[in-house]
């Protein structure tokens, strides 16, 4: 029998214990660093030069949303919609990034294209991940396929995973209880644990990180129903991170990655294939090597990014299915720099992804691209490449970007103005070409055409707004009714966000993003047309911080499977509460949050369960 434990009350002892006592903070300005964006260029590059959209979610951002997920996170930031993030914590995540879905985002861990080629949407799962390992987020809205090739259509979101500490050992550990409770149940007691350590260290040239975290959750059911059945949720992740410094112009990095989690589902039984609370289950599991060596000379390096990755998922339902995948990733790369002002990059990317259905089906792609940025002294910043597509079965693509900006200094600060075209292809993927329901080994390419355009201002002083109009066509769109097929008609989705960042007195920040999403012909299945998010996040001291965090979901369709029509779904706000404080020379840090404080009571997915008010109580040890 699984003991339980009223964390509510732990809470209150947690917050009285730290206090809100405030140390002496010194008084001497400090100078705003210069922001640095990589993944819109792949070049360190001051973010008044960069012409695209970039989100940097940094180290700091990431300590002070400890006790939360990956996809919790990345969905306060604007032009983005994880959807299922709120609800049960094996549910299925969508990705809806300026109005697509999973197929058209593209995921790098450390540099390197992660995918799953036997899903539908031939996507990262999210699921996977440990915010815990995670040192910083850069999010590329818009197309990037010159860049990151096939599916890089409305988002590249590159994940950069922990460094090696400059010590010569050093380990972390943390330890998060928490609540996992719906409306209607608020007993606070513990169902929610998560527990990550990791030990990292340089000693002369070598560097190394290895960590270990589980998380599992009970208590929720994901089905909404009057008798609801538990559905848990287990995740493991392992990690090693090794590197050599063989002299200054050649390193050599390497890794491996094992994560796997398993959930209770519930699904559509025989015989009357009606959504029901049911015993399903699913698993799926990841391993994943690689090799990156890097070879420096005079302006400019040569870089090999290499992995396997070997997939196994299983499906325990009615549907039933198992599925294994394997893919092989090379990326290898020139970058030279001219006079500082002309930045090239010339790459050839290769893709061999394979997946076992009734039989094994697999394909390839080979695809050699060239990128350019010129940063010039008078304001006119230009980035511009190319890249040609050969897919094994859909023949060649080429793809395109033109971005152009200008800067405007303004005192300390700048008032830069960007404009982009871009085109993407995404190749159908193996399980919709080959898969076990809905195959259609006809279906052709989707094909992409983004243009965007916007201004941000940036005092450098601490305030920043932003404002970006995108307008973004599909043709041959995959969409599902009987099997999967490609749409008779184009569509086209368009909006705009806006963003700004203020700090409003000493120590007190305030950042906030709104979103507009419109499909001018057609309907997008939950995607809200309005969205916004709002944060005020204060320093008591050094040692101790705050924030308060809203939430604006707008209504959005859905599916209502019992009589196959839509269904407009109700819009709803969440404010969330977090608190931490360090001690003992920050070697000690506790922290807790309250998400959902009022207990909103709304569907996310219809007929699925979201999470209630909730409390997290955490700790981490540095040492």
């Amino acid at each position: 029998m699984n003991k339980r434990t009223n964390v509510f009350g732990m809470l209150c002892i947690g917050i009285s214990m730290v206090g809100f006592s405030q140390q002496e903070i010194d008084s001497t300005k400090v100078e705003q660093l210069d922001e640095v964006v990589v993944s819109d260029s792949r070049f360190n590059l001051k973010r008044e030069n960069s012409g695209k959209t970039v989100i940097k979610i940094s180290k700091k951002e990431i300590e002070n949303n400890q006790g939360r997920t990956v996809s919790e996170l990345i969905n306060s930031k604007s032009g983005i919609e994880v959807n299922g993030s709120r609800s049960a914590a094996g549910q299925n995540l969508g990705n809806f990034i300026r109005g697509g879905n999973n197929r058209q985002v593209l995921v790098l861990i450390d540099g390197v294209q992660v995918n799953d080629p036997s899903i539908v949407a031939n996507d990262f799962d999210f699921r996977f991940l440990d915010l815990n390992t995670v040192e910083s987020i850069e999010i590329i809205k818009g197309a990037a396929s010159t860049l990151y090739g096939n599916a890089a259509a409305t988002a590249v979101i590159n994940i950069t995973t922990k460094k090696a500490s400059k010590e010569t050992i050093s380990g972390s550990f943390l330890t998060v209880v928490g609540t996992n409770q719906t409306q209607d149940d608020l007993n606070y007691n513990g169902a929610n644990f998560t527990n990550s350590a990791s030990i990292s260290g340089s000693i002369n040239k070598f560097n190394y990180v290895a960590g270990f975290g589980n998380s599992f959750a009970d208590g929720l059911s994901a089905a909404k129903s009057d008798n609801p059945e538990k559905d848990a949720f287990s995740r493991y992740n392992m990690n090693l991170k090794l590197a050599y410094q063989f002299s200054d112009n050649f390193e050599l990095k390497t890794f491996a990655n094992h994560d796997k989690f398993k959930t209770d589902i519930d699904g559509f039984p025989a015989p009357n294939y009606t959504f029901a609370d049911t015993n399903d289950e699913y698993h799926s599991k990841q391993s994943r090597v690689g090799v990156s060596p890097k070879l420096s000379y005079n302006n400019g390096s040569f870089q090999i990014n290499a992995a396997y990755t070997k997939i196994d998922r299983e499906t325990i339902s009615d549907f039933g299915s198992t599925n294994e995948a394997e893919s092989y990733i090379v990326d290898a790369f020139n970058k030279y720099t001219f006079n500082n002002k002309f930045y090239t990059i010339l790459g050839l990317n290769y893709g061999d992804y394979n997946s076992l259905f009734t039989e094994e089906q697999n394909y390839t792609s080979t695809d050699p691209y060239l990128n350019m940025v010129y940063v010039s002294d008078y304001g006119l910043n230009l980035n511009i490449g190319g890249r040609l597509n050969n897919h094994s079965e859909y023949g060649s693509q080429f793809v395109y970007n033109l971005n152009p900006s200008y800067t405007l200094l303004v005192n300390d600060g700048y008032f830069k103005i960007l404009g982009s075209y871009a085109t993407s292809f995404i190749a159908p993927n193996l399980s919709q070409l080959f898969g076990y329901y809905g195959a259609n080994p006809d279906l052709e390419p989707e094909e992409n055409k983004t243009i965007e355009g916007g201004f941000e201002f940036n005092t450098k002083k601490g305030f920043r707004f932003s404002g970006i109009y995108y307008n973004r066509k599909e043709e041959n769109t995959i969409v599902y009714t009987t099997g999967y097929e490609n749409a008779t008609t184009d569509a086209t989705v368009h909006g705009f966000e806006v963003e700004t960042q203020i700090d409003l007195v000493k120590d007190l920040t305030f950042s906030a993003n709104y979103t507009f999403t419109e499909l001018k012909d057609g309907v997008r299945l939950r995607i809200p047309k309005h969205k916004a998010n709002a944060s005020f996040g204060y320093s008591f001291c050094e040692s101790t911080f705050a924030s308060l965090n809203y939430q604006f979901v707008g209504k959005r369709t859905d599916r209502d499977f019992s009589t196959f029509q839509n269904v407009d779904l109700d819009a709803f706000s969440l404010i969330d509460l977090y608190f931490s404080r360090k001690l003992l020379k920050n070697k000690v840090k506790l922290f807790a949050s309250i998400t959902n404080l009022f207990n909103e009571d709304y569907f996310e997915i219809l007929g699925y369960t979201t999470k209630g008010r909730n409390v997290n109580l955490g700790l981490q040890l540095t040492l």
